[in-house]
């Protein structure tokens, strides 16, 4: 199984994707003038704007729900693997693709905003909408609702639940090895997945809803308190951090596992990380109740500077600080740099918990086990959204009785797998996920740009809104010139019949 997940990544993963993402991350830049940097105050102001509503939660849920997505594994155990791997170069080039990609994480996330529809009282959107409505090719939009569903409900649950295993077992121990039909299981991974799954079966089983409400609470929490520990072993330890940032920079050209391997381990843990690009996101963004898609596109690029330069970066920093990390070779068991034992796992939590533990002896290892749950826990329910939401999708043209109920065991059964197996495989077949939706997401958001633009249209309508200082903004996609939106248009004329009844009163 091992062996045929890494031979699907070595062509998922091919220099092709890598470049792809840098590459749509700059394309886009370019043509918003940088609108991550432009607009970074808006960006802050329109976090706080916003109110949900009976069918749409407000742009900060969207946001919680979205990083509870982005902020996962990928911060503690991904970060580790990408220096494990990369050598601290890498660092260097997961920050180049969240910088490059807040772009292109504003893009997908307005094109959800522009195509989304009313489902069963609730807003829904995402790649697979946009795809059916901009490029006029359903069966492209069905290609990527049926690969998110597999990544989301069955391959991408596990490497999070993996993070929360591994991480108990270093700090509480393995306990008794039990026998059982998955093989020789560890009595801590077993509790461990037994709890996991019980407290997301209640709330899966409550609705998108309960899942921002949730979200909402513990993703700020979650993230402060991180970032509190991170800064503190950063601060008992402020003279070395200009030479840790010095060496990240030189390594990302010069770097010792060589200047290919920083640039795919660092593209690829800081896409999983942040997700630009990927098309999970939109998912979220849909969901928003806003007066103007521009302005949740934008909100959803903020997040991807909040993960990637604020979390994940805090993660590197400790590892890189107290020197928790070895950096493999080409082959198997030759270290670049070994300054920790061989056995401990590169694909794990454990050089964070290390890292956390040379600096606050008895701290490290427990703190790690309860960010990662917080953190992986959350991500799997913006996996379970994600995952529902292109179901619901499918739905629209077929009839699928019985299939909701059954996302949600198989997404359960792949929670609970994942837990107790290696770290290895359940973040090889993540990758696998991954990749086939960055793929088609990244190639579907460019053939729209070269059809009709609806991003960039969205964005350059907003600003001008903005700059002439209107109270309340406004989205008419057919004076734009904008396809097949039809929320809006629809939106567009029931406000236009109550200011025409505002008038004749």
């Amino acid at each position: 199984m091992q062996s045929i997940v890494d031979s699907l990544n070595g062509i998922i993963w091919s220099p092709a994707l890598i470049y792809l993402c840098l590459g749509a991350g700059l394309f886009y830049s370019i043509l918003t003038r940088f609108v991550q940097v432009r607009m970074f105050g808006e960006m802050w102001r329109l976090l706080f704007s916003g109110n949900s509503s009976d069918k749409g939660i407000s742009s900060f849920q969207a946001l919680a729900v979205s990083l509870s997505g982005r902020v996962g594994t990928g911060n503690i155990a991904g970060v580790a693997a990408a220096i494990g791997f990369g050598g601290p170069g890498a660092v260097f080039w997961m920050w180049v693709v969240a910088f490059l990609g807040a772009a292109t994480a504003y893009t997908e996330s307005a094109l959800g905003q522009i195509y989304k529809e009313e489902h069963e009282g609730q807003y829904r959107g995402g790649p697979a909408f946009y795809f059916e409505k901009a490029m006029g090719q359903k069966w492209f939009a069905w290609i990527f609702a049926i690969a998110t569903i597999m990544a989301c409900g069955v391959m991408l649950p596990g490497v999070q639940s993996n993070g929360i295993g591994n991480a108990a077992e270093l700090a509480f121990g393995s306990g008794a090895m039990i026998s059982t039909s998955m093989g020789d299981l560890s009595f801590t991974k077993i509790i461990a997945a037994i709890s996991i799954v019980l407290i997301l079966s209640f709330i899966i089983f409550g609705g998108v809803k309960r899942i921002a409400s949730f979200t909402q609470v513990v993703v700020p929490f979650m993230a402060l308190a991180y970032i509190v520990i991170a800064c503190s072993v950063v601060a008992l330890n402020l003279e070395q951090l200009p030479g840790i940032i010095g060496m990240i920079i030189s390594d990302a050209f010069t770097p010792m596992a060589g200047f290919g391997a920083a640039i795919g381990w660092g593209v690829k843990r800081g896409v999983y990380s942040n997700e630009a690009g990927q098309g999970t996101g939109p998912h979220a963004a849909a969901a928003a109740e806003v007066d103007h898609p521009a302005q949740q596109g934008l909100v959803q690029a903020f997040s991807v500077y909040i993960d990637t330069l604020f979390v994940c970066s805090a993660t590197a920093f400790m590892i890189l600080i107290t020197g928790a990390y070895n950096v493999h070779g080409a082959a198997e068991g030759v270290f670049l740099v070994q300054n920790i034992a061989a056995d401990i796992a590169a694909n794990s939590p454990a050089y964070t918990q290390t890292a956390v533990e040379q600096v606050l002896p008895g701290v490290g290892k427990p703190f790690i086990v309860l960010a990662l749950f917080f953190f992986s826990f959350t991500t799997i329910l913006a996996y379970y959204y994600i995952a529902e939401t292109n179901l619901a999708y499918l739905k629209r043209s077929l009839k699928l009785p019985g299939f909701d109920f059954l996302l949600k065991l198989v997404l359960l059964a792949a929670t609970f797998y994942g837990t107790v197996k290696t770290a290895n495989l359940a973040w090889g077949l993540g990758d696998v996920g991954v990749g086939l939706m960055a793929w088609l997401n990244i190639v579907g958001i460019l053939i729209i740009f070269f059809i009709s633009k609806p991003a960039i249209k969205a964005l350059k309508d907003y600003e001008a809104q903005r700059k002439a200082g209107v109270t309340k903004y406004t989205f008419d996609p057919e004076k734009l010139g904008i396809e097949d939106a039809d929320f809006w248009v629809n939106k567009m004329k029931k406000e236009g019949k109550k200011e025409q009844e505002k008038e004749a009163v």
